[in-house]
């Protein structure tokens, strides 16, 4: 008996038993589903943190420098080392592009109406928005060169408005969308704790505005790092350096560790700095981990589907036991035998594989509009991967049932009732 016979045989086999086989097929098809769909919505999540991250910009440098000093009140206070670091840093043109304090705020923003106290985290079902207060940060003038934004409206920040502690800030796209609308912000006055701070300018958008990415990427205030003193928070301990591509950045580790190992004391605190994405590296293998448990959980199915294809081949050779006993007595070999049985179980769970597949493409395309408002298509390794692993369950299961097919004796095969 040649392939193609094998194949005709098994599909007869196949459509002569359409409810047991549909069962069959059923449970490998829902284990496959369930794989596909949650790979794909981590493969989907990790690729929107990273859209995230590159909206932001690359090549960026985390530097931390902390000490432990308290004034004569045994209150502790932190030393501005900023206005040095930008010094230094302005002098390597070469290799860095800008550097600005990543220092935040819990200040409350006030325009009009709008109380950014009262904003709180949502989800809009109408319009499918996430909404929620500004963020507040403290930068320089080159805050925009460290994060990859661009003025759309009005100014920039200027080292000026540092120095002179000048009373303005610049608006992120969305931060604008939810206290002004479609007016132009440039010129207003917004209250932060009572401070008036008038705005001179806009950023353009990084994502799409009026989405969850926009609340998280673009919904915030840039102030004059000097407004620290002005509304009672500590000098900045975290700074942010752009270098100019990933040959420059060693080289400004290198030179920026070297000048704060001379102005640093110590024996009274210490200094980090490390490139930025080694903590996204971290997340991405959290996400990969978490995919991996989960799509583990998801593959118990598998194996229940692939017990019931053992079954089901079990059940199969117990009533082909004559045809067997007939096939082998007139001259079958052993491995004929074992192939009709493993083409015929590799067959069942492809079929269950391909219906899968489509489910499972369903699925992510459904998740993917749902959680993260993006388009996701299972990879093509996935896709391939999810077939060849519907296929090979029904190799490796139905192995057995096929083994115990080929060692029956012709004789006892044809007394079988």
């Amino acid at each position: 008996m040649n392939i193609g016979q094998a194949f005709k045989m098994a599909w007869r086999s196949i459509c002569g038993k359409k409810g047991r086989s549909a069962l069959t097929i059923l449970s490998i098809f829902i284990g496959i589903a369930a794989v596909m769909t949650i790979v794909s919505t981590m493969e989907g999540m990790k690729a929107k943190t990273m859209e995230q991250f590159a909206a932001m910009g690359a090549n960026r440098i985390e530097v931390s420098v902390y000490a432990y000093m308290y004034d004569e009140g045994g209150n502790p206070i932190s030393k501005d080392y900023f206005a040095g670091l930008y010094r230094f840093c302005s002098g390597l043109k070469e290799s860095i592009i800008g550097i600005t304090p990543k220092g935040s705020s819990n200040a409350t923003v006030v325009y009009g109406t709008k109380n950014s106290s009262t904003m709180e985290w949502k989800y809009d079902q109408q319009y499918n928005v996430v909404s929620g207060p500004p963020q507040i940060y403290y930068g320089s003038d080159q805050y925009s060169a460290c994060n990859n934004l661009a003025i759309a409206k009005g100014r920039d920040l200027a080292w000026l408005d540092c120095e002179k502690y000048n009373q303005i800030c610049v608006l992120g796209a969305q931060a604008a969308r939810v206290f002004f609308g479609s007016a132009n912000p440039v010129g207003q006055i917004m209250k932060v704790n009572g401070n008036n701070f008038e705005v001179v300018g806009v950023y353009g958008a990084r994502v799409e505005p009026d989405t969850p990415s926009a609340y998280q990427t673009d919904n915030f205030m840039i102030l004059p790092y000097t407004a620290t003193r002005l509304l009672g928070d500590t000098a900045p301990t975290e700074f942010l350096v752009k270098a100019k591509d990933d040959a420059s950045m060693k080289t400004a580790i290198t030179e920026i560790g070297g000048y704060l190992s001379g102005v640093v004391d110590q024996s009274m605190g210490g200094y980090q700095v490390q490139k930025e994405g080694y903590w996204q590296d971290y997340q991405n293998q959290q996400l990969t981990m978490i995919s991996l448990v989960l799509g583990g959980i998801a593959a118990i199915s598998l194996l229940v589907g692939g017990i019931g294809i053992m079954n089901i081949m079990l059940v199969t050779v117990t009533e082909r036991t004559r045809e067997i006993g007939i096939r082998r007595s007139l001259g079958a070999q052993r491995s004929s035998i074992v192939a009709q049985f493993l083409i015929e179980s590799g067959m069942l769970c492809g079929m269950g594989g391909i219906v899968g597949i489509i489910f499972g493409t369903i699925g992510s395309l459904a998740l993917g509009k749902i959680l993260f408002q993006m388009t996701i298509f299972p990879a093509t390794w996935v896709t391939l991967a999810a077939f060849g692993l519907s296929v090979a369950l029904g190799v490796l299961f139905g192995s057995y049932p096929a083994a115990k097919a080929s060692k029956l004796q012709p004789v006892e095969a044809l007394r079988a009732d």
